[in-house]
């Protein structure tokens, strides 16, 4: 016989009521512990884990549903239940399987579903943040390997282009300089011969304008490629430029590390290059007598060798700054000199100094 009373009865409710409390907040419990326990896992999931990661977050998400197993797979096409990247395209990124459950409409409880529809778009964020970085990685990749297609090139072209140069000063100095030279002293012989029909004085003047040619000729060599540069190296190279401008009347300073160097032909041919356009436009701009600089500097590190040649002149406009050399078979252009020294890793800079003169720095990595 059952015993009644509303004291009774009374708490009963509460009892009851209690243990519907404590079954709700422990239900509460458990969704928040799911979403933090993933959220924070996934949040510092990387490119390398994020699939084990992933794995994880998903069976832990079975476990919450009351099931045993769980599937993750990034491909769309597959069977289960669709994960969505966020944003408004709203497009499938990947597809979790969980046995006996094929949506969210067989979770009872509405909350639980609720718990399971964020965890899912935890799980598409983090997809969607792999494929974006897989993405970047990919773009990279292929901007370096056309980068690094793109330096070789630059330098087969380079090459190409000092192996003409090279050929083209051979053939002139074997073909026409010979012939200069024997056509001066042919004319230089006529003139020590009383019986040529040609007067004395006009053979005089035939011999010096072919001793003239011999000399333009040997200018133009040197320009194409300085048998120095092969010799004996860029250092005496850059030395004969500086000699050259002395005898043109410049005041000039040479110094030159001590550091040995075995410089690599294609850095040693882009230097001479940049020195040999800036003493170019020196005599085209700086005026005669000027006070000119020339410095060689290399370091043990990646970005702080140099060479720079600075005038103490008059200067050159800005337009002209840029401008190529008027002599296009002995001199090139800066914007070509730049590109140059891009393809080896370098860097260059062509300024005007505000009280008068140009400063031409070439920035170059060197290995010893």
């Amino acid at each position: 016989m059952r015993i009644s009373s509303p004291l009774l009865d009374q708490q009963i409710d509460t009892i009851t009521e209690l243990r519907e409390l404590y079954r709700a907040s422990e239900a509460r419990g458990a969704r928040l512990r799911l979403l933090s326990t993933s959220g924070r896992e996934m949040a510092q999931a990387t490119p390398e884990n994020s699939v084990d990661v992933l794995q994880r977050c998903a069976e832990r998400l079975a476990f919450f549903v009351g099931k045993s197993r769980a599937e993750i797979s990034m491909r769309p096409e597959d069977a289960g239940i669709a994960i969505y990247a966020p944003g408004e395209g709203n497009h499938i990124v990947g597809r979790i399987n969980i046995d006996g459950l094929t949506g969210l409409e067989q979770i009872a409880d509405r909350e639980d579903a609720e718990a399971f529809r964020m965890h899912l778009e935890l799980m598409g964020a983090t997809i969607a943040r792999m494929n974006d970085a897989h993405d970047r990685d990919r773009l990279l990749g292929t901007l370096q390997e056309r980068e690094l297609r793109l330096e070789y090139l630059v330098g087969r072209m380079f090459s190409a282009q000092e192996e003409e140069r090279r050929r083209v000063s051979q053939e002139l100095h074997d073909g026409v300089a010979q012939t200069a030279t024997a056509l001066v002293r042919i004319l230089e012989g006529t003139t020590t011969n009383p019986n040529a029909d040609i007067p004395a004085a006009e053979r005089a003047k035939l011999a010096a304008i072919a001793r003239d040619l011999v000399t333009e000729l040997r200018g133009v060599i040197g320009g194409l490629r300085p048998t120095l540069l092969d010799d004996l190296g860029l250092e005496a190279a850059l030395v004969a430029l500086a000699d050259a401008l002395r005898a043109d009347g410049y005041d000039v300073s040479v110094s030159l590390s001590k550091q040995p160097v075995a410089w690599p032909a294609h850095l040693e041919t882009a230097l001479f290059r940049v020195a040999q356009e800036a003493v170019a436009n020196i005599r085209k701009h700086a005026g005669s007598s000027c006070r000119v600089e020339i410095e060689l500097a290399v370091f043990d590190n990646e970005d702080g060798s140099f060479l720079r040649i600075q005038d103490f002149g008059k200067g050159c406009p800005s337009t002209q700054v840029e401008s190529h050399s008027e002599n296009a078979g002995s001199h090139v252009g800066i914007e070509v000199m730049r590109e140059r020294m891009t393809a080896i890793g370098g860097g260059l800079r062509w300024t005007s100094v505000p009280k008068g003169g140009v400063c031409v720095v070439a920035q170059f990595p060197v290995t010893f």
